[in-house]
């Protein structure tokens, strides 16, 4: 029989993913900073980026206080469970708590990595990636902490028997998804205020400094370079991994309440408790195999970004690779031993976990494929750019629109295989198909996050090698440096874009899995008010189809259709709205980098150092300001939906922001990154090198890809998540108080 003392394995995983963290981190204090020119833009960059984290966190703890202050009035007047407040509070503060450690590792990292590329190209390499390597481990480490600590809590003891709550574990596992929202509201502030920021940076530095100055990127003279060096750490480090901990969270929570619907009334004694276990076993081996992926990575001195991508994937891959064989090992230990329908139980779950990898992977080459300059379509656009800035727009946007193809057909064939694998290829639509599918796709999502760990690291990396290419510029290095940061800084622009890939993908899962999870929260919030469903069904024995039969969620009811556009809409009117706040930012960083050009004497000449922090506020207040209208939107719309539409609506909502907001991430991530690296392969000599015309078109491209890629993209895939988690929590405001 397997006890709850087995879930000590997944604690032990998260504290060996933190202590790696921890000795990692130290490696890399260990190196040399460099010249005190080196070490003093460090410092600037350092100040920078943690005061904005600073005013950042006063925002977004008053937002968590009113919002916990709701779900306490809310289980007052028993419309949610009395613990339901302090786990959204807890999964807001790891998810905070992750961006924050990998962000002052990213600021300590730069100056040591440019120094590291002064003796060689690998040892730049290694310095940048075990940087990265902390942000990972720090993301899966406290993910796992939190999930397994607070499974102990509520499973071992009577808390929540004490609040009047039932002590099963459905309601354990619907109640830890509360944290989920929490990390997921924090993620969204993060990418949406840090999007800003980097993003109205960069666009001034660029607009001003390369178009109109023509001078290059990360130069000292440039007033906006040290604001457009933070915005790599707030946005692509602390936003990114808030990010990446909530999908994280996210998808072994939705899997752990799948499990415990999809086997609650199964004969077989302890067959639900395997169920819930599975994906936070899969999460911890997975941590094992990331420290093994992490040290296998390294490279050649004289070698090109395809060498440099082989590097990388030599690690990603050989982890995916032994989590794959892993999990049957896992999934044997579980259900094994089971009998009659249930004996091949072990292997077909474990076919789902190996769609989710495969689905992960096939993501991440055509993202690679499409927005690596070593391929042939964004060299296209770079060749674009002979007939100026418009045409290489256009062929970005075509590049962003064609690129969904893949990633929406994987992900597509992998929901179908991971439920079909699942329920054991049993295409006849019962409840219990229907709940062991979607188990199946909540696992496969787990099995894509499984070796987040390395994943994670390799997109980490990216910010840290750009911020040690502008920290080579700035500091005036020797051209061999610049040529080599250069080349680490090309290859994570490839790895952030295969990241954004990645993690959007995990999103489209894991968001569907939330889906089901929804329907389980009515459940419970029937229950807990003593209403049966609207048909009469008692709601303590609905499945998953009469809930569907009782609300009439069906393609004819109006009100679902009205939910689908409301969902779509919500993607399109999120994407305007943080991309017009990146444009009215960048505006007034344009003026004042202009301001500075013209006012004060001798900054062209270098004979005299530009106002940098005035930038940096600039770039702060513009963040703060414009980042409270969209993600408290993303909150309100879900309640809204729910009041006024009831629950075939806020279906429809999350239905029709999954389908478009996961495309639209996706066309944006790929054509941001397409630009970006077109340029790189302009400033590589082609097309007339740096300063030329095709150069400055491919800026403008960069510049419109900025916000695509770093601000609206990447937030997309935590908006539809987001939306989900407030629908669960909202459960039961939603089934006793709505209009339709």
């Amino acid at each position: 029989m397997i006890s709850n003392s087995i879930v000590y394995i997944v604690l032990v995983a998260s504290i060996l993913a933190l202590t790696f963290a921890f000795i990692f981190y130290k490696q890399m204090m260990k190196e040399d900073e460099g010249t005190d020119l080196m070490k003093k833009i460090a410092a600037y960059v350092r100040k920078g980026a943690m005061a904005y984290l600073k005013q950042q966190y006063k925002v977004v703890i008053i937002v968590f206080i009113v919002l916990a202050a709701i779900f306490g009035i809310m289980a007052y007047f028993k419309l949610q469970n009395g613990i339901v407040w302090f786990a959204f509070l807890t999964g807001g503060f790891f998810s905070g708590l992750a961006g924050f450690f990998g962000m002052k590792t990213a600021t300590y990292a730069s100056a040591r990595t440019a120094n590291a590329a002064r003796k060689s190209l690998n040892s730049g390499l290694q310095v940048a990636f075990r940087s990265g390597a902390v942000m990972g481990l720090v993301v899966v480490g406290l993910a796992l902490l939190d999930v397994s600590v607070w499974f102990l809590v509520l499973n071992g003891t009577g808390l929540l028997e004490a609040v009047g709550a039932e002590n099963d574990l459905i309601t354990i596992t619907t109640t830890m998804l509360t944290f989920g929202m929490g990390a997921s509201t924090q993620a969204l502030f993060a990418r949406v205020g840090g999007g800003i920021y980097t993003k109205a940076a960069d666009v001034g530095a660029d607009l001003v400094g390369k178009t109109e100055y023509n001078i290059p990127e990360d130069d000292p003279r440039n007033p906006a370079t040290i604001a457009d060096n933070v915005g790599d750490n707030v946005g692509d480090v602390a936003g990114m991994g808030a990010d990446l901990y909530e999908s994280y969270a996210g998808s072994i929570l939705a899997t752990m309440a799948l499990g415990a619907s999809a086997f609650a009334t199964a004969a077989v004694e302890g067959l639900q408790f395997k169920a819930v276990l599975a994906p936070m076993l899969i999460a911890a081996v997975g941590v094992l195999l990331s420290i093994i992926g992490i040290f296998l990575v390294k490279t050649k001195e004289d070698a090109g970004m395809k060498e440099l991508l082989g590097a990388l994937s030599r690690g990603t891959n050989a982890a995916a690779i032994l989590i794959a064989v892993a999990t049957f090992g896992i999934m044997y230990f579980l259900f094994g031993k089971e009998t009659g329908d249930l004996a091949n139980m072990w292997w077909q779950t474990s076919l789902s976990v190996v769609v989710g990898l495969l689905a992960g992977v096939i993501i991440g080459k055509a993202t690679e494929y499409y927005t690596s300059q070593s391929y042939k379509p964004t060299q296209k656009v770079a060749e674009s750019s002979k007939t100026g800035p418009a045409t290489v727009i256009i062929s970005g946007l075509g590049l962003g629109m064609l690129s969904t193809a893949i990633p929406v057909v994987t992900v597509g064939v992998a929901i179908i295989l991971a439920y079909l694998c699942a329920n054991g290829f049993n295409i006849e639509f019962t409840a219990a198909n229907l709940s062991r599918g979607l188990y199946g796709i909540g696992i496969a999502a787990v099995g894509m996050l499984s070796t987040l760990g390395i994943t994670l690291a390799t997109d980490a990396y990216g910010p840290i090698a750009d911020n040690a290419g502008g920290n080579a510029e700035m500091s005036g290095l020797e051209p061999e440096v610049r040529k080599r940061t250069d080349a680490l800084d090309a290859l994570g622009n490839t790895t952030a874009a295969t990241g954004k890939g990645f993690a959007i993908g995990s999103a489209a899962l894991t968001a569907l899995a939330l889906l089901a999870s929804y329907v389980e929260e009515i459940k419970i919030a029937l229950v807990r008010i003593g209403q049966d469903l609207p048909n009469g069904v008692e709601a303590a024995k609905a499945t998953l189809v009469d809930f569907m039969e009782a609300y009439n969620v069906n393609l004819m009811n109006p009100v679902v259709l009205v939910g689908v556009f409301i969902g779509a809409m919500m993607a399109f009117v999120f994407c305007g709205m943080t991309m017009n706040a990146v444009g009215r930012a960048a505006q007034k960083m344009v003026e004042e980098v202009r301001r500075q050009f013209s006012t004060i004497k001798g900054i062209l000449e270098g004979k005299a150092e530009p106002d940098y922090e005035r930038c940096v506020a600039i770039s702060t207040k513009g963040a703060q300001h414009e980042m409270l209208v969209p993600s408290i939107l993303a909150i309100l719309v879900p309640i809204l939906t729910g009041v006024i539409l009831g629950v075939p609506g806020v279906l429809g909502l999350l239905i029709g922001g999954l389908a478009t907001g996961f495309v639209l991430a996706v066309f944006m991530a790929n054509s941001g990154g397409a630009w970006d690296n077109a340029k790189k392969y302009v400033e590589e000599g082609n097309f007339g090198g740096k300063g030329s015309d095709n150069h400055k078109a491919t800026v403008v491209g960069d510049t419109v890809g900025d916000p695509f890629k770093d601000t609206s993209g990447p937030s997309l895939n935590i908006l539809i998540k987001l939306m989900s988690m407030v629908s669960i929590v909202m459960a039961g405001l939603t089934v006793t108080c709505h209009l339709l």
